[in-house]
């Protein structure tokens, strides 16, 4: 059985890491002894042509895609051009959008037939051998199918206990060179669950609330696995790494004993940690650690079930602080019940803590218990369009805060770092601008660069050179052309990426390495949200 999976869009300026949960989907169709082949359009534009390009090297039996809420309408699209190209496929979805709108997915979207719920490797390992047997998918936990225009939902399936069990992701599928190119950190799982209520979060909803943890052993062999494949900064990508102290301990424990020396970075809850245990994680390479504090609001933290204080933030950062370990904050906009007077004591608790933070409007994604129980809060949704659902433009209102006023309230934060910036920016064109400074500008305008060649595929226009051409020089210049970029940068730019490895040449053409061997400079994802 052929299958193959599919990332739908994400843009990469909000530094998308390889699809884990994908990897995570392909390792366990590759255990029932499919062939796996991985669509990654995070990292390439997709096109119906490019589908079909793609279906006639690897005709799919089975066609499956992913997808957060706000790429849920594209990844649709995407099935639906798939399914024209290749009627005879049978076509699935997962994720946690999938998950919690599935009911909808399927009564809307003729093309596609069936939903993995929650979790997906155990269901999968039944429902592979069986894909091509409908009759017996009722006998399956943890889908949701049509049959006779109806949607029939299976029982719920348990959450898997031994995550030690499962197979470690495919990333070999990836296109993982022009993850590599863009810099951004490759992201692992140390546990799932989380044990919080957050009425916004879909966490709980997706893991379940009992944590369940990998041994530091194996965690640590894939992380081996990652750096031996160039990545060299790694996001962990646990709800709650923090939950357990002496499983941190032991994890820190296993990074020292084999001497391994790489960057990571966290998620955290502020009353979940201190500064002995950043102590030990700053020892082992962790480089930041980021909190979702929501708010300034005491009140609204309680409303929203956050489950912490204010109090245990103020200790979260000095901890940070005594330790010199970078710390970021998280802000919600548009939360229930959000007022003046609530936006005020946000801001002024941001500028209390003064560390690195930034702000997200509040998402009612579906299977959040703010969207399921609306009724119960101060809040109205105000659309549905799940392309809106990106946390960067408000979606809800309050009776107290317009999603005008929400928008004006972020803009009004974020002015002093834009002013900031320009000013680095202006100093740098004048010559000014310090060596640091210069590096800043010079960054950001190579990640515009490979933002461009990425999202419109240039390697592939341009990568043809003529045999009476200096290689690289041809391409400098295409690539200018097509971008605008002076060329003699463009030509910079590839030259290390292909001292890099990531991109080599493939008889009279350039291509992007399936295998790079090149250490990648990766760009700290948490100065890049900051800014």
């Amino acid at each position: 059985m052929r299958i193959i999976l599919i990332a739908p869009p994400y843009p990469l300026q909000q530094a998308p890491s390889p699809p884990l949960g994908l990897c995570y989907v392909a390792a366990a169709c590759l255990a029932q002894k499919a062939e796996v082949k991985i669509l990654d359009f995070i990292v390439a534009p997709w096109s119906p042509e490019i589908l079909q390009k793609a279906f006639d090297e690897f005709p799919p039996d089975v066609i499956g895609i992913t997808g957060v809420t706000m790429t849920a309408p594209e990844a649709l699209e995407i099935i639906r051009a798939a399914r024209k190209i290749r009627p005879e496929a049978l076509c699935f979805m997962g994720g946690p959008h999938a998950t919690f709108d599935a009911d909808n997915l399927l009564k809307d979207t003729p093309e596609l037939d069936l939903v993995v719920l929650g979790e997906g490797e155990a269901t999968l390992a039944e429902l592979v051998p069986r894909l091509r047997n409908p009759e017996t998918w009722q006998d399956i936990a943890g889908i949701a199918y049509k049959e006779n225009g109806s949607v029939v939902f299976t029982p719920k399936r348990p959450l898997i206990e031994d995550l030690d069990a499962l197979p470690l992701p495919a990333r070999h599928l990836l296109p993982i060179s022009r993850y590599q190119a863009l810099g951004f950190p490759v992201s692992i799982i140390t546990s799932r669950g989380c044990p919080n209520g957050c009425i916004f979060c879909l966490g709980r909803r997706m893991v379940g609330a009992k944590v369940r943890h990998r041994s530091a052993s194996l965690v640590v062999d894939e992380i081996e696995g990652l750096l031996a494949m160039g990545f060299s900064y790694i996001n962990i990508a646990d709800d709650l790494f923090t939950a357990d102290a002496l499983r941190v301990e032991a994890f820190c424990e296993e990074i020292r004993k084999r001497d391994l020396v790489f960057c990571w970075s966290v998620f955290s809850r502020v009353n979940t940690i201190n500064a002995r245990l950043l102590r030990l994680m700053k020892e082992a390479g962790c480089v930041a650690v980021s909190f979702g504090i929501e708010s300034g609001c005491p009140d609204m933290l309680k409303r929203v079930k956050k489950g912490i204080t204010l109090d245990q933030a103020r200790d979260a950062v000095a901890a940070c602080r005594e330790t010199g370990m970078r710390a970021h904050a998280s802000f919600m906009v548009g939360l229930p019940g959000e007022t003046e007077e609530s936006l005020r004591l946000t801001q002024a608790f941001q500028d209390e803590l003064g560390i690195e933070s930034g702000y997200h409007f509040l998402c009612p994604f579906p299977g959040t218990t703010v969207r399921e129980k609306i009724e119960d809060y101060d809040m109205e949704i105000l659309t549905s369009d799940w392309r809106l659902y990106d946390a960067d433009s408000p979606v809800v209102r309050t009776s107290g805060v317009s999603p005008e006023r929400m928008t004006a309230f972020v803009e009004d934060a974020y002015a002093p770092l834009h002013a900031e910036w320009k000013a680095i920016q202006d100093r740098v064109a004048a010559g000014e601008g310090t060596e640091e400074e210069k590096l800043r500008v010079l960054g950001n305008r190579r990640m515009e660069l490979i933002f461009a060649i990425l999202s419109k595929d240039l390697l592939e226009e341009a990568g043809v050179f003529p045999e009476t051409e200096d290689p690289l020089a041809f391409l400098g210049r295409a690539i200018s052309r097509m971008t605008g970029e002076e060329e003699g940068f463009c030509v910079q730019i590839l030259e290390d990426l292909i001292r890099k490895n990531l991109i080599v040449p493939a008889k009279n053409r350039w291509v992007w390495a399936e295998t790079p061997s090149g250490q990648g400079v990766q760009e700290d994802p948490v100065l890049k949200r900051s800014a």
